[in-house]
């Protein structure tokens, strides 16, 4: 059997970054496994600009980023197998792969990262009214099949949801010289950023229609057309309300889910919120020696974020792997309260995390002039006001060790939205 003393699963941006920071921290004997035929992720295919603004002060596209960590992974010799698919994860951490050079195959770590990032969501698509022809996609299989396939889905677009990748496609099919009738949402609220709603929507005068929906599809061999409805507070359709867009493409850009299959199967605990790991301060989950960072513990808004929660978890893992863990320490919750949907991490122990820690949350609605207040059990430690939060955006609170060691017994951290 194969040995590695880390075994990074994925080679996207957060395993490349996992990876790096592993290797910089003391350890060398480290295996990426990735099932693509390259490293960098989603990012390939993600050829529009906007990242690296935070990592490298510059604005990048996607391929540049990812090369930019890959040339960090070739400089160090970190090794990585290509084209191979991870089927298995044990609690002795063993990792079952396979692949066509080595057939089926395991490897023996003493640590583990889970970075398998994310998929697209396709539970918008199952309770459709109408028959399922040719011309429906997701739009990230939309967004491979014009960047790196060149081939055009079709000339007269309708996108259902606006994530960040159903708004970047909206411009990218208008660039390519498609006509995007609309962009409808069932939320009343967009699910992405507000610069691609300004950049990719408005600057090319594509309506995004809130609390809308698809309610029939029309077409047995392509679609030829859809039919969208407003929405009441109950989510279902209003009669009266539909209009009918003559079409042959539709787009489903309806959120992105972690990929936990191999977690859950490896008996890792996951949250009902977010679908990825519940984990604590060091970003490792209820199983010694697995840490989880990127999209495969929540769904980032930028990747930016995704490759700093990456780094911490090379890291992590790197100290355990050389000097093993702390099982004295005192653990205590973070509680999220009054609009906040979860937190990452979910546990910290205060004696043991580092100076200061980042902890990330989505909102579950649209909150304005309101502040983000944090309880240290009942006291409260910070305030800051915020002019507005959405769903399509994360959130941040910083924890300081010096502040929280005011505390001993510490059981709870509550974070909460109050008006202010």
């Amino acid at each position: 059997m194969l040995t590695y003393d880390l075994v990074i699963i994925g080679g996207g941006p957060a395993g490349l970054a996992a990876a790096v920071s592993a290797h910089d921290n003391g350890i060398s004997d480290i295996l990426i496994i990735e099932r693509d035929k390259e490293l960098g992720g989603i990012l390939n295919q993600c050829i529009h600009n906007g990242f690296g603004l935070h990592t490298f002060k510059e604005e990048l596209t996607g391929p540049e980023y990812a090369a930019r960590f890959s040339r960090q992974v070739y400089d160090r010799k970190i090794n990585y197998k290509l084209n191979t698919m991870v089927m298995d994860i044990s609690h002795e951490k063993i990792v079952t792969a396979m692949n066509h050079e080595d057939g089926m195959f395991q490897i023996q770590a003493k640590a583990i990262v889970l970075a398998m990032g994310c998929r697209e969501r396709s539970r918008g698509a199952l309770n459709l009214p109408g028959y399922r022809p040719a011309g429906i996609y997701s739009a990230g299989t939309a967004q491979r099949l014009v960047n790196m396939e060149g081939f055009m889905p079709g000339k007269r677009v309708v996108i259902l949801g606006s994530g960040d990748i159903g708004l970047i496609m909206a411009r990218r099919m208008t660039l390519e010289g498609a006509k995007v009738e609309v962009v409808a949402e069932l939320m009343p609220y967009s699910g992405g950023l507000k610069r691609n709603i300004v950049q990719c929507l408005n600057d090319f005068d594509i309506p995004l229609m809130l609390s809308h929906t698809v309610v029939n599809i029309e077409g047995k061999e392509r679609v030829e057309a859809v039919t969208i409805a407003e929405v009441g507070p109950d989510r279902k359709p209003i009669p009266g309300t539909e209009i009918r867009y003559e079409c042959d493409t539709l787009l489903l850009s309806c959120g992105l889910l972690p990929e936990n299959e191999l977690s859950r199967s490896a008996g890792i605990a996951l949250s009902p919120v977010t679908s990825g790991p519940v984990v604590s301060d060091n970003l490792e989950t209820n199983i010694d020696g697995i840490f989880a960072c990127g999209n495969v513990l929540h769904v980032h808004d930028l990747v930016d974020y995704v490759s700093q929660e990456a780094a911490a978890a090379g890291k992590h893992a790197a100290h355990y792997i050389l000097h093993g863990k702390n099982t004295e320490a005192a653990v205590a919750e973070i509680v999220p309260e009054g609009g906040i949907r979860y937190t990452v991490p979910k546990y910290i122990r205060p004696t043991e995390m580092e100076d200061t820690l980042t902890v990330r949350f989505r909102v579950g609605s649209v909150y304005k002039n309101c502040s983000i207040v944090t309880y240290c059990d009942d006291v409260q430690i910070s305030r800051r006001k915020r002019p507005v939060m959405a769903p399509g955006e994360m959130e941040q609170v910083i924890l300081n060790k010096e502040v929280l060691a005011k505390y001993p017994g510490l059981s709870k951290i509550r974070i909460c939205i109050e008006e202010s």
